[in-house]
């Protein structure tokens, strides 16, 4: 039986050394390969968790308040944003903070070619690290994220998923306190500025009815307009009375100058008060009862805003309290029970046949220049 084999082993070695420099380091690449995956390569271990950002109230439809304002419908853009939270180096610096990802990943006694080298990299090199380890893709079709994280061990990678999933949860939701709380702000704003436009058109209504001695001077208009129509009645009925007179008494008579000192001065009463409703020069209860109209309407558009901004600092104030966004968990984080990388066998296959090609190019093309040369 040891001949046999020393016999075999003999040939062995005579059909590789007939064979070209190309072709043994081919062989010699594929040994190292097969031997570094089968035997060599540290197993890895992969935990998957999927998410989706949703509101938390839950509203849909219907009329549009401030925290729709805030949120919006805005799912893919969340989601994106979310993504690129997760794999940012802040959120490397938290998980080594709290995982020790650093030496788990750079531990000695796992592969050289898998681990990270040197355990003490800069941040720049382990964040690259990083990026190979962990993958968080947005999958356009159902909307939601996808996390996976690698590990040596099950429990590392459950608990990385798990952090990623906790940690960007808090994210979204500091982020939408964040801008809540600077709405609150810019609106109480807002609301000081409106409260004193509010009190300056008070202000200015009241100095002008204090100026014209006049507390409605559309009042004082209706009733100068009932004394004038009363007048203009009294008059009518004057008239009637000398008109009728004249047929018995002569001009001169006492009865008809009576009656014609009456008539004149209700007439004088009637355009006495017909000028102080209308004026030539702008002075008139026409123009000041529309000034200030015109001042009530300030006075009142500027109470309704100020309404309406007291409401919506309600509202901001409430939503900057209230979770406004919450990170569900559709996928909990999985807990592996076999690794699912390196993928050996394929790795050998495609690493073999690769060679081989490689091989056998590099052989071709050095046959055909060596015909040439002859």
């Amino acid at each position: 039986m040891t001949l046999k084999f020393k016999t075999g082993w003999r040939r062995l070695v005579q059909r590789l050394s007939s064979l070209s420099r190309t072709w043994r380091l081919a062989l010699c690449a594929c040994l190292l390969a097969t031997v570094y995956w089968a035997a060599i390569a540290s197993d890895l271990y992969i935990s998957e968790a999927r998410v989706v950002v949703e509101r938390s109230d839950g509203v849909g439809g219907g009329a549009p308040d401030f925290s729709s304002l805030l949120i919006g419908n805005s799912a893919p853009q969340d989601l994106l944003l979310l993504r690129e939270y997760l794999l940012s180096t802040d959120m490397l610096a938290k998980l080594d903070a709290r995982l020790k990802l650093r030496a788990h990943y750079a531990d000695r006694h796992r592969d050289p070619l898998s681990r990270m080298w040197p355990q003490d990299a800069s941040m720049e090199r382990f964040h690259d690290y990083y990026l190979r380890r962990i993958s968080v893709e947005y999958d356009d079709f159902s909307r939601m994220l996808v996390i996976n994280a690698e590990a040596y061990s099950p429990a590392m990678a459950k608990a990385i998923t798990a952090a990623l999933v906790s940690e960007g949860e808090r994210f979204m939701n500091d982020m939408t306190h964040r801008i809540a709380s600077e709405q609150v702000v810019y609106i109480e704003r807002q609301v000081h500025g409106l409260g004193e436009r509010l009190n300056g058109a008070r202000q200015a209504l009241l100095a002008y009815q204090n100026a014209n001695g006049l507390v409605s001077a559309r009042g004082e208009v209706e009733t100068l307009s009932t004394v004038v129509a009363a007048a203009e009645g009294n008059l009518a009925q004057l008239n009637v009375k000398r008109n009728a007179l004249t047929e018995i008494f002569t001009p001169q008579s006492p009865a008809i100058r009576q009656l014609d000192a009456e008539i004149a001065a209700v007439q004088d009463q009637i355009a006495v008060q017909r000028k102080r409703m209308v004026s030539a020069k702008g002075s008139g209860l026409n123009r000041v009862a529309e000034e200030q109209e015109r001042l009530q309407a300030a006075a009142a558009f500027a109470l309704d805003v100020y309404k309406t901004a007291l409401g919506a600092l309600e509202r901001a104030r409430i939503e900057a309290t209230r979770k406004l966004k919450n990170v569900a968990v559709v996928q909990s984080p999985t807990l592996p029970e076999y690794p699912l990388r390196p993928r050996r066998l394929y790795n050998i296959a495609v690493f073999v046949l690769a060679t081989l090609m490689l091989a056998a190019a590099v052989h071709l093309l050095s046959a055909i220049i060596e015909d040439h040369r002859d």
